[in-house]
């Protein structure tokens, strides 16, 4: 029988360095597939994925998708940037990631027996979403939310299950080296009465129970060896008087919150209990270290800070927002508490102020024009630019519209002339056939244009009624009065009129006479005053005055005044109708006359307009047609100046 060393030995020289394959067979190449099948061949699991692109309304928890059990590389990923929230939470109600209207921080959390890695991109310049990375497999069904809060951009989700009749990847995960792996594995025959006494006193010196431990760990090698495998070598009888003990206990994971730890066993000489190298005891009886639970009193609250939220503007000062959470870490797991738990800390400042650039400002570039009019109320303009730190001329929108100068303002030169003050002639004909009239109203106010000459509005008042007829009558029987017309306008005074004519009823007829055929009648009126209804504000406006050029296009003017029922100034005309108080006039070109004295008595004029002598008197008479025709081009220019 080989010493345990020649063994080792053996093992390096003969065969060369072995490695461990996912079948604990010494010099395996098996590793895990894709689907965690051990020297699988990535045939024997489905990936499952899709796009949830539904669209909601309400706001708060939506169910995306479920992960069943067994389920691996799982990637729960949004399509983009938004106000949304992932969240995760196990099938008995269990939150694992921002359950309860709290969202947590990125990281790195446990839930259905993996670890996920939650991702919350942060950056302005990003436009990746959040997501939820984990290898598995899971051991219970999970599902996967989304926390409304505007328009879903797409949630990409991913995983892969395994097939039919395929080995657990869990339960390669997480037996013992040599444990039966569905059945395939089992005891060696070579187990004998010794080896049972052997391992029955390893039981009592370690302190062990009987049965904590397997009797005998079967070892990495199966029944079935391969060619090239060394088979298992007993120890010697001479190794019985060591054996392994138990001298101490890891240090703990975690300082507080649950932790881990495991015991340590070391080689002791049964006697005099000195360790020994480890050599001396056989490898095959050392007990495999058991996870036990540590510092279990929980870890002092703290604040968790999240990350800064964009800055609420642009440019200039803004604001910005970051989320506070008391948080103690338990079991590995890290939970929101109550906040007074933290009172013993100071809390972090939950706004800040930000500021991207320098915003552009408002500059005024010129001063006041002169007022638009002589007399009366005018308005007035200036330049105002948006202009940005460097100096350039920007569109408004860059500025705080609200900061706005203004650039037109009204402005009062002072009482001006009365005139005469009219509306529009009325739509109606105030008789429906025959003559009738239409009316307007007149009224005498001081008006704002200086070009008008009137001093006052004198004796020479426009007419308030204009003749009209909307066609012939039909004849009709004795002194009969038809029935009245409408009202010459639609509100305020005006006319009615009626037919009146002179009639002789016969049978079934009325035969229409002379008028001096009923002159022994009284005659009834034809025409009578009306009034429906107030009229409220309306437009009055001046006559135009006169064109302030005679050719090459002048303008003209007229005053509007809104004014009430009681003929005094109103805000309460409708803008839209308010009449034009500017418009183009004599837009023909000028003629210059012909004066048949003015004529050059030299033939060299053109070197005295050459030398700009027409301004003296002698020169101006001596060439008068060359002069004048200098002096009308230089007077267009300036005028189209």
């Amino acid at each position: 029988v080989c010493e345990p060393s020649f063994f080792i030995v053996l093992l390096h020289t003969e065969q060369g360095r072995k490695f461990i394959g996912c079948d604990d067979y010494l010099g395996s190449d098996k590793v895990i597939d894709k689907c965690g099948i051990c020297g699988g061949d990535n045939t024997a699991c489905k990936v499952v994925s899709g796009v949830f692109k539904h669209t909601l309304t309400n706001l708060g928890y939506h169910k995306i998708v479920e992960i069943p059990e067994g389920a691996t590389k799982i990637n729960i990923t949004e399509m983009s940037k938004s106000n949304n929230y992932l969240a995760l939470r196990s099938r008995s109600g269990r939150s694992i990631i921002n359950g309860n209207w709290a969202i947590d921080r990125p990281g790195r959390y446990e839930g259905g027996g993996t670890m996920f890695t939650y991702k919350r991109p942060n950056e302005i310049s990003s436009t990746a979403g959040e997501s939820f990375l984990a290898d598995g497999p899971t051991n219970e069904v999970l599902d996967v939310y989304m926390i409304h809060q505007q328009p879903n951009p797409g949630i990409h989700y991913e995983y892969i299950i395994p097939g039919d009749n395929v080995i657990s990847p869990q339960l390669l995960a997480h037996r013992r080296p040599g444990e039966p792996l569905n059945g395939q594995l089992g005891m060696p025959e070579s187990t004998n009465q010794e080896d049972k006494d052997l391992h029955r006193e390893t039981d009592t010196l370690t302190g062990q129970s009987t049965g904590t431990f397997p009797a005998i760990q079967p070892g990495r090698f199966s029944s079935h060896q391969p060619e090239n495998q060394v088979p298992a070598v007993q120890p010697p009888r001479q190794n019985r008087e060591h054996n392994w003990k138990q001298t101490g206990k890891t240090e703990c994971t975690t300082t507080c919150g649950k932790g881990s730890q495991y015991p340590v066993f070391h080689c002791v000489n049964r006697i005099t209990h000195e360790e020994v190298s480890e050599s001396y005891c056989d490898s095959s009886t050392k007990p495999i270290p058991e996870e036990e639970a540590c510092n279990l009193f929980p870890c002092p609250a703290f604040w968790d800070i999240g990350e800064w939220s964009e800055c609420s503007k642009t440019c200039g000062l803004g604001m910005q927002h970051r989320q506070i959470l008391c948080r103690q870490m338990y079991a590995n797991r890290t939970l929101t508490v109550q906040q007074y738990r933290c009172h013993h800390l100071e809390k972090p400042e939950t706004t800040s102020t930000c500021q991207l650039k320098i915003c552009s400002e408002w500059q005024i570039r010129t001063e006041w024009t002169s007022c638009s009019v002589p007399c009366g109320v005018g308005q007035r303009t200036r330049d105002v630019k948006c202009v940005s730190n460097l100096g350039d001329i920007v569109d408004d929108e860059e500025c705080n519209m609200k900061l706005r100068p203004n650039d037109i303002e009204n402005c009062d030169m002072g009482p001006c002339a009365k005139s005469w003050f009219l509306t529009e002639w009325s739509d109606r004909c105030s008789a429906e056939c025959g003559d009738g009239v239409r009316t307007r109203s007149v009224v005498c106010m001081t008006n704002h244009v200086s070009s008008l000459p009137l001093e006052g509005c004198g004796n020479n008042r426009p007419s308030e009624t204009t003749p009209c007829n909307n066609g012939p009558c039909a004849g009709k029987v004795e002194w009969f009065a038809g029935a009245w017309t409408q009202c010459s306008t639609e509100c305020g005074s005006g006319t009615q009129q009626r037919e009146v004519i002179c009639v002789r009823k016969t049978e079934g007829n009325f035969d229409v006479l002379n008028p001096y055929e009923c002159s022994y009648l009284e005659k009834p009126p034809s025409q009578q005053s009306c009034y429906l209804k107030p009229c409220g504000s309306k437009w009055f406006h001046t006559e135009w005055s006169t064109c302030s050029k005679s050719c090459e296009g002048g303008f003209r003017v007229r005053e509007v005044r809104c004014l009430s029922d009681d003929m005094i100034a109103s805000t309460q005309c409708d803008p839209q109708l308010k009449p034009e108080e500017k418009e183009p006039c004599n837009t023909q070109d000028c003629i210059p006359e012909i004066d048949e004295n003015c004529k050059d008595k030299y033939y060299n004029c053109n070197v005295v307009v050459q030398a700009r002598l027409c301004v003296y008197t002698y020169y101006k008479t001596a060439c008068c047609a060359s002069c004048t025709r200098v002096a009308n081009r230089q007077s267009g220019f300036l005028g189209r100046r």
